[in-house]
C-alpha cells in the first residue's frame, strides 16, 4: 500500500520551513517500510480522483494567496472537498488554512473566497501575531502539547462544523481571543503553526499517516517509532517558548 502525498502549490505556498512537513511525512513512512510518493500539484493541475491520501499546503504572502485562491475555486476546490469527505487527510498551514475556510477578508482589496473545508472564516487583524506557541492537543503525544511558530495578522474564527486542533497556553492562536489554535475536520488539519510543525510534533504526523492508511484498509495501526530525538526537540521548544512568553 503506497501513501500518496499531494503537495499543493509547492512553488507559491512554501514559507517558514513548511516543506519540512513533507519531509517528515515521507521519512516516517519510510521508517515503517510504507511506500510513499509525493505528487506536486501546481497551478492548473487537476487532482487525480481517489489517488491522493494526504494533501499538504503551506503558507504564502497575500500576493500568492490571491493567485492560489482562483485556482482553488476554479480547478481544485470541489475535488479537494470530495476527497477529504471520502477519508483523505490534509495539513494546511497559515495562508492555506485561511483558504480552506469560508473566506479571508483583508483590510484592503477584495475578499478571498475559500473552499469551505473548514467551518471557519478569517478577517484581517490590526496587529501581527508573531512568536512561539505551546498548545494543549489530543494529538500532542506523551506531553499532550504541540509546539510551533506563528506569524500572521489574520484572525480566524471557528463555527460549529469543526473543532480546534488545540488550546493555547503560550502564543496567540487563531485570533488571540478565544484560546483556540487551528481546526480539525475529519482527517483535515488547519493551523497557523510553522517552524515546521511535524518534525517537533510526531503525534500530528502519525495522525495524518493513520488517516491515509485507513482510507485504503480498515483497522490499520502504525508501528511505534523511537521518537526520542523528536520529543527532545519538542520539549526544548516548549521550554524556549515559555521563557520568552
Amino acid at each position: 500500500m503506497t501513501v500518496r502525498i499531494g503537495w499543493l502549490y509547492p512553488d507559491l505556498m512554501n514559507i517558514y520551513g513548511d516543506r519540512g512537513n513533507i519531509m517528515t511525512l515521507v521519512q516516517r513512512c519510510k521508517w515503517r517500510g510504507i511506500p510513499v510518493q509525493v505528487d506536486e500539484l501546481a497551478l492548473g493541475a487537476r487532482l487525480p480522483e481517489g489517488l491522493i491520501d494526504i494533501f499538504f499546503m503551506g503558507g504564502g504572502q497575500d500576493r500568492e494567496q490571491k493567485i492560489v485562491c482562483r485556482d482553488l475555486l476554479e480547478v481544485k476546490g470541489p475535488a479537494l472537498k470530495r476527497e477529504i469527505d471520502r477519508g483523505a487527510a490534509a495539513l494546511v498551514v497559515c495562508g492555506g488554512y485561511q483558504l480552506f475556510g469560508k473566506y479571508y477578508r483583508p483590510f484592503e482589496g477584495e475578499e478571498l473566497t475559500g473552499i469551505e473545508v473548514f467551518d471557519a472564516y478569517t478577517v484581517a487583524g490590526n496587529k501581527r501575531c508573531i512568536g512561539n506557541v505551546v498548545a494543549t492537543s489530543a494529538l500532542g503525544g506523551p506531553s499532550g502539547t504541540i509546539v510551533g511558530f506563528e506569524n500572521h495578522s489574520g484572525k480566524t474564527y471557528l463555527g460549529d462544523g469543526c473543532t480546534p486542533l488545540a488550546m493555547v497556553s503560550v502564543g496567540f492562536g487563531n485570533n488571540s481571543e478565544d484560546g483556540t489554535e487551528g481546526a480539525i475536520y475529519r482527517g483535515a488539519i488547519g493551523t497557523y503553526l510553522h517552524g515546521s510543525l511535524l518534525p517537533k510534533n510526531p503525534g500530528v504526523a502519525d495522525f495524518l499517516i493513520e488517516k491515509a492508511l485507513a482510507r485504503r484498509e480498515e483497522g490499520v495501526r502504525l508501528d511505534p517509532l523511537d521518537d526520542a530525538l523528536e520529543l527532545k526537540a519538542h520539549d526544548s521548544a516548549v521550554v524556549r517558548a515559555r521563557k520568552t512568553h
